[in-house]
């Protein structure tokens, strides 16, 4: 009788967990550094490094975190954009408008995948005025459904973010905005 023969899925098996001790290491740091992107890109938007706070965006900064908001906008190309950045600065909806070109958009539309080259317009703008931005931006946008959807700004360089409320000042003490 020859020895006892372990099956070939307990042998994978054991395998699997030997690999994941040695990659386990290697794959953690990049793992954690992932999950960090999110507040990265968000805090790049306001002009902060991710991984210290300016301590001009601290307590006793006087901005209070959130009241300024980074909006994303595509636009089918950079005429449009250019048209649309022009209105929502011109009527204080926006302190600032970059215009970046050449992204590539992947999505699912009425059961298809498409793919488009479009521009991304990154907005900021206080955040009490996002719902008319999404107004204007919807009355003016050549899309049946365009994309606006906005992100707090926790923390930045607090002249900038102070800038942005001084800009925007006009439109947010009146009630209504029309386009």
């Amino acid at each position: 009788m020859s020895g006892w023969r372990a099956p070939a899925v307990l042998l994978g098996g054991v395998a699997s967990l030997l690999l994941s001790f040695v990659w386990m290491p290697v794959l953690l740091p990049v793992a954690s550094r992932l999950l960090l992107l999110p507040r990265a890109l968000l805090t790049m938007a306001s002009g902060s490094p991710p991984t210290q706070p300016s301590p001009a965006s601290g307590s006793g900064s006087g901005y209070v975190p959130g009241s300024v908001s980074a909006a994303f906008v595509t636009c089918p190309n950079e005429k449009v954009a250019k048209e649309i950045a022009r209105a929502v600065v011109e009527k204080h909806l926006a302190a600032c408008v970059n215009l970046i070109p050449q992204i590539t958009s992947i999505y699912e539309w009425k059961g298809k995948i498409e793919e488009d080259s479009e521009v991304l317009m990154m907005i900021k703008t206080q955040s009490s005025l996002v719902p008319a931005l999404t107004d204007f931006v919807r009355s003016v946008h050549p899309y049946e459904v365009a994309e606006v959807i906005a992100l707090p700004v926790e923390q930045g360089n607090f002249p900038y973010l102070q800038w942005v409320h001084q800009v925007t000042e006009l439109v947010s003490d009146s009630s209504t905005v029309l386009p």
